[in-house]
C-alpha cells in the first residue's frame, strides 16, 4: 500500500516538475521519508535481533545470517550487486587474538590475572610459551616525553630493560595537568598505546602501569580479553611499534616493590612539585609470561549501491553507513543488540528503500548513494576502517559519511522526552553538514539535537567510537546519530520490545532527509573545518 501511495503521489510531483526538466527534490522529499514506517522498522528488527541469529557476533553464524538477510533485502529492493563474486558482500579476513597463557609471579607466587593485573593480548607480541625473568624495574614517573616535560631525560639506557609508570599524565601541586596548564587531559592520558610505543622506541622490553583505577577497568576490559580481540589479518603483528604491557593495581605495585614503594611514592610527589624526575631502578623477582593463540576468521560488510541521475554529479558518493554486528552470546545467553545495533541496521534499510523507490519513478538521487553495513564494529571498527582502506569507489569522491549506531532507545537524561538525538560530529569538519543536519529537522522532523557528546573535551570520546571515525579520519565530513546508553547497553535485556519505534522513524525521517539533501544540492558540501 504505501507503494502504491508513493506512487501516486511522486507521479503528480513529477508530473508538476517534468515542464522545468528536472524534479523538486524539495516537493519529493517528504513523500518518500514517510515511506519509513515504524511497522516495517518492527518487522526487520524483530528478526535481525531474534534469537536466531545468536548476538550476531562477527565471524559467527548468526553474523552470516544477518549478512544474508540485509542482502536478500536490497536484491529485492532491486539495488544492483557491486560486491565480490557477482554478490553484496566485501569479505574481511580477521585475526582473533587470545591468551593461551598469560602469568605473572612474584617471588614464585603465582599472580591472579583480571584479580591481581591484566593484559590485553592486542597491546602485546607474543613472548612464548617459556617465562621471561625480570630481576629489575626502573619508576618513570608516567612514561611520558613532550615539549617542556620528559620522564626519559636521566633514564640512562633501557634497552631489553622493563619500567614501572603511573597510568594518566602529571599535575602540579595545583592540581592542573602539567603537559596542558589547566584542567584539560592530554592524548598522553587517553592514549596508552602511545606510551607504549614511546616506550619501544627507547628499548623497553614491557611497561608495568600503575592503573588507578584498576578494577573499573578490569571489568571494562574482562570480556575482549577472555573472547579475545580482533585485528584485520592484513595488519601484520610485526606492525605493532609498541612495548609489552602489563597493568597492575596500586596494591600490587606495593607488593612488588616492598619497602622500595615508598621511594616510588617519594620520587612521584617530587615530579609534581618540580616537574623533573630521578628514575628509581628496584630489585624484583618476576616471572612473566605472554603466549598468545591466533586464529582466523571471516566476516563480511553489506554493500547497496545507487548511481546518481545526473551526469555531472553522480561520481560524487554519498555514504550512509550502520553496523549490524553486536557481541554475541555467553553460554546460553544470547545478547540480541536491538538497540545496538539492530536499530540502525534497520534504519538503514529503510532508508535505502526509500532512495530505491524514487530511482525506480526515474528521479533518485542526483549523487550516487552507497549503504555500507559493517561488521566487526565491536571489535574495534574493523569492518568500516575496512572499507575506508579498500573503498568500492575513491574516497576523494566520498562526499559524506552518514552514520547510524542505536537510535531505538531513550536515556535516562531523556527520559521525559524521547524525541531527541544526540549528534556528534556534524561540525567537526564541514559548517556545511551542521547546518543542513539543522535545518532538515527544523523544516521537517523538529527533534532536540543534544550535541552533549560532541564536545571535543567530551569524556565518553563517542566521536572516535563508532563507524563514521574511519571516514572522519580520512577527512571525509561525517555525522553520528546516537540515542545515548541505557542500562541494557552490552547486555541481555537489549530486546526488541524496549524500542521505540514511533521515536525510531522520525530519526529515520532526519536522517533521510539530511543526505537527501546534500546528494541533490547542486554544490558538494565543504570541508571547511580545521584544514
Amino acid at each position: 500500500m504505501k507503494q502504491l501511495l508513493l506512487a501516486i503521489s511522486l507521479f503528480t510531483l513529477f508530473a508538476l516538475s517534468a515542464q522545468s526538466g528536472r524534479v523538486n527534490y524539495d516537493l519529493v522529499a517528504p513523500s518518500l521519508a514517510k515511506t519509513i514506517t515504524t511497522e516495517e522498522m518492527f518487522r526487520h528488527l524483530s528478526y535481525i535481533a531474534s534469537d536466531e541469529m545468536e548476538g550476531r557476533e562477527t565471524g559467527q553464524p548468526g553474523q552470516k545470517r544477518a549478512a544474508e538477510y540485509i542482502a536478500q533485502n536490497l536484491k529485492s529492493m532491486g539495488f544492483p550487486a557491486v560486491g565480490e563474486n557477482g554478490g553484496y558482500f566485501q569479505t574481511i579476513l580477521f585475526k582473533k587474538q587470545r591468551w593461551n597463557n598469560i602469568s605473572l609471579s612474584n617471588q614464585g607466587e603465582e599472580l591472579k590475572h583480571l584479580r591481581d593485573f591484566y593484559s590485553v593480548p592486542a597491546q602485546n607480541t607474543s613472548l612464548g610459551e617459556e617465562a621471561v625473568s625480570i630481576n629489575e624495574l626502573t619508576f618513570l614517573g608516567y612514561g611520558i616525553e613532550d615539549e617542556g616535560y620528559n620522564d626519559y631525560a636521566n633514564a640512562g639506557e633501557l634497552k631489553g630493560k622493563s619500567i614501572l609508570i603511573f597510568g594518566g599524565e602529571p599535575r602540579d601541586m595545583s592540581g592542573a595537568y602539567r603537559l596542558s596548564g589547566n584542567s584539560d587531559m592530554s592524548d598522553w592520558s587517553l592514549n596508552v598505546d602511545r606510551k607504549l610505543a614511546l616506550a619501544a622506541e627507547k628499548g623497553v622490553a614491557t611497561v608495568f602501569i600503575v592503573d588507578p583505577e584498576f578494577r573499573e577497568n578490569v571489568g571494562n576490559i574482562r570480556r575482549e580479553i577472555l573472547d579475545g580481540r580482533m585485528k584485520m589479518a592484513e595488519e601484520k603483528e610485526a606492525d605493532r611499534v609498541g612495548a609489552n604491557s602489563v597493568f597492575i593495581s596500586t596494591q600490587l605495585a606495593r607488593d612488588l616493590l616492598g619497602k622500595k614503594f615508598k621511594k616510588i611514592v617519594k620520587a612521584r610527589k617530587k615530579l609534581e612539585k618540580t616537574g623533573s624526575l630521578k628514575p628509581v631502578a628496584v630489585d624484583v623477582d618476576l616471572q612473566l609470561t605472554q603466549d598468545k593463540q591466533v586464529s582466523e576468521l571471516i566476516g563480511e560488510n553489506v554493500l547497496g549501491y545507487l548511481e546518481g541521475r545526473d551526469p555531472e554529479l553522480k561520481d560524487e558518493i554519498v555514504v550512509y553507513s550502520a553496523h549490524y554486528d553486536h557481541i554475541g552470546k555467553r553460554g546460553d545467553e544470547i545478547f540480541n543488540g536491538a538497540d545496538d545495533n539492530g536499530s540502525g541496521t534497520t534504519t538503514l534499510l529503510e532508508i535505502a528503500d526509500a532512495y530505491m523507490q524514487a530511482k525506480k519513478q526515474g528521479n533518485g538521487p542526483r549523487r550516487t548513494v552507497l549503504f555500507v553495513w559493517v561488521s566487526g564494529e565491536e571489535k574495534g571498527l574493523l569492518g568500516s576502517k575496512y572499507y575506508v582502506n579498500h573503498p568500492i569507489w575513491p574516497l576523494a569522491n566520498t562526499v559524506v559519511d552518514i552514520n547510524v549506531d542505536m537510535v531505538g532507545r531513550v536515556d535516562e537524561k531523556h527520559a521525559d522526552n524521547p524525541e531527541y538525538i544526540y549528534v556528534i560530529g556534524s561540525n567537526r569538519l564541514s559548517t556545511d553538514l551542521h547546518d543542513i543536519n539543522e535545518e532538515m529537522n527544523k523544516r521537517y522532523v523538529n527533534l532536540e539535537l543534544d550535541y552533549t557528546y560532541n564536545a571535543e573535551d567530551d569524556p565518553n570520546r563517542y566521536y572516535y567510537r563508532s563507524d563514521h571515525y574511519n571516514f572522519a579520519e580520512r577527512g571525509i565530513p561525517s555525522i553520528f546519530y546516537f540515542n545515548g546508553t541505557h542500562e541494557d547497553y552490552h547486555g541481555a535485556g537489549d530486546t526488541v520490545d524496549k524500542i521505540n519505534f514511533d521515536k525510531m522513524q522520525k530519526i529515520g525521517e532526519l536522517i533521510f532527509h539530511t543526505g537527501w539533501e546534500i546528494a541533490n544540492r547542486n554544490e558538494r558540501i565543504r570541508v571547511n573545518v580545521g584544514q
